[in-house]
């Protein structure tokens, strides 16, 4: 296996790649010698493109991949896939495909052989509490061991066994030809068990078509990527649909969605939630500002459990975990102690700094989840909540509102400011969150201002706090971009919060 964590280069002959990935739709008889062709791998990037790669040209609501087929093909390409009938004058073979999403998918599972059929799959899908919960799960099934024992693709991180493995691009689900290069990697260093985060945008557009699921763990629903989905019940079936795909599922009996997902689910359904009502539930739980101590309820088994995390949600997130954990064959008498060594989830209810307040760095980009994180971070006795916060550009302008009502709930003083606002006015934006703050009796220059620029904006939340005071960045977690216009500036939300916590504490 290569450093990267990519599977050794290999090659499959392009007949055999399209019988595999395509079976009776395998348009073989228009190929003639060509099939013979080695197919060293799948791209859908032209510039990624290597001696041996098959192409597929996909078309996108901006760029069609058949015109940038010649750049492939000078790079080394040998085949070319799309949705067109044919296309004239290209000097390798062209196969047409019905639907080039779900042909990349099927062909990047074909030539790593199909690797979601070698391990035990278990999906994490929900509106929030995804990552948390797959980095959870990957540490309840990894255990102490220091050999590959499960692997984790996720939103923050991607690791095989203890190891880290890079991922391209900047989304919850990775492109279908990474998520199956990522578990042929698992498979081939000797991983039985994958975890994959898996969304409703990765599930609608093909990610994951070719993903097998042992078991899939639902975390809860709310309002979110409605510019994808278009309606809220669209977006619910792409998750429940995710959840029907799994032989078993692992549901939160608490959500008001419930029902609905019990009825999409398989029949092996087990429950997790804060009652007896739930197959595991927990029970006494306490919150400490370092952590959380509770007992996970199982039948008639109590098994006493610590978390070095802050929110008394995240013990919502453990339970989902270990309820997963345990239909995978890690009995909770095992998976239970191992949540007191968790390290944590990069942008996850992440404490930054200390001085010249607390200061805690989370991904939280929803109404329902920035009211939880609020809710959920304690200051010092006395002390104040502040929270820095944005609402990106182009993706559900509906919840901005929400998000600046929220915030002014939740918090003794909001900071609105950018979160990739992409090509979308910025004022715009931060007026509907404006609007939604004044909805609920916020005031402006009293319980919110409006602070553009995001680095500004955490330096005004310093400039304004007070020790004993706690300040919560929500929204970027553990990205490493900024959207901005059509710039994508690098962006580390923990860093920027120490260097001007630095600058503060120093001009103090």
């Amino acid at each position: 296996m290569t450093p990267a964590g990519v599977p050794a280069p290999h090659a499959v002959p392009l007949g055999r790649l399209l019988r595999e990935a395509l079976g009776e739709r395998a348009p073989l008889g228009d190929l003639g010698d060509a099939t013979t062709a080695l197919v060293t791998g799948v791209v859908q990037r032209a510039d990624r493109a290597q001696p041996g790669a098959l192409f597929v040209a996909r078309v996108g609501a901006v760029v069609d991949g058949h015109d940038h087929a010649a750049e492939a093909i000078a790079r080394g390409a040998v085949a070319v896939a799309g949705t067109r009938d044919a296309v004239p004058d290209l000097p390798v073979p062209y196969v047409h495909v019905d639907d080039d999403r779900w042909a990349t998918s099927a062909l990047a599972a074909a030539f790593h052989g199909f690797p979601a059929r070698s391990l035990r799959v278990a999906g994490v899908t929900g509106t929030d509490g995804k990552t948390t919960t797959s980095t959870l799960l990957h540490h309840l099934l990894q255990g102490d061991a220091a050999e590959p024992v499960a692997s984790l693709l996720s939103s923050a991180l991607a690791r095989i066994g203890t190891a880290s493995a890079a991922l391209e691009g900047h989304f919850t689900t990775p492109e279908a030809t990474e998520v199956q290069a990522h578990l042929a990697a698992a498979r081939d260093a000797g991983a039985r068990f994958a975890v994959v985060e898996s969304s409703s945008h990765g599930a609608s557009l093909q990610r994951l078509a070719h993903v097998r699921y042992d078991v899939m763990a639902w975390t809860n629903l709310s309002p979110e990527h409605l510019d994808h989905h278009k309606t809220y019940a669209a977006y619910r079936a792409a998750k429940a649909g995710l959840v029907a795909r799994a032989a078993a599922a692992v549901l939160h009996r608490d959500d008001p969605e419930y029902p609905f997902f019990a009825d999409a689910a398989p029949a092996r359904q087990v429950t997790f939630g804060r009652g007896p009502s739930a197959d595991v539930w927990a029970d006494a739980i306490e919150a400490g500002p370092t952590g959380l101590r509770f007992v996970v309820v199982a039948g008639d088994d109590r098994h006493p459990a610590t978390l070095p995390m802050v929110g008394d949600f995240n013990v919502l997130n453990a339970l989902a975990a270990l309820a997963t954990a345990r239909e995978l064959g890690v009995p909770l008498d095992v998976s239970v102690p191992r949540l007191a060594t968790f390290g944590g989830v990069p942008g996850r209810m992440q404490l930054v700094a200390t001085e010249p307040c607390s200061v805690v760095v989370d991904f939280a980009h929803t109404p329902d989840a920035l009211a939880k994180a609020l809710a959920a971070v304690a200051p010092a006795p006395g002390g104040r909540r502040l929270v820095v916060v944005g609402a990106a550009g182009e993706r559900d302008p509906g919840k901005r509102a929400p998000l600046g009502a929220a915030a002014v709930r939740g918090a003794d003083f909001a900071v609105f400011t950018e979160e990739d606002h992409r090509s979308e006015d910025l004022e715009a934006i931060l007026e509907r969150m404006a609007a939604g703050a004044r909805a609920v009796g916020g005031v402006e220059g009293r319980d919110f201002v409006r602070v553009g620029d995001r680095r500004a904006a955490i330096a005004r939340a310093l400039a304004e706090a007070r020790p004993g005071d706690l300040i919560l960045l929500a929204g970027k977690g553990h990205e490493r971009t900024l959207e901005r216009g059509s710039e994508a500036l690098p962006w580390d939300e923990a860093a920027a919060a120490l260097a001007a916590a630095a600058e503060v504490a120093a001009r103090r």
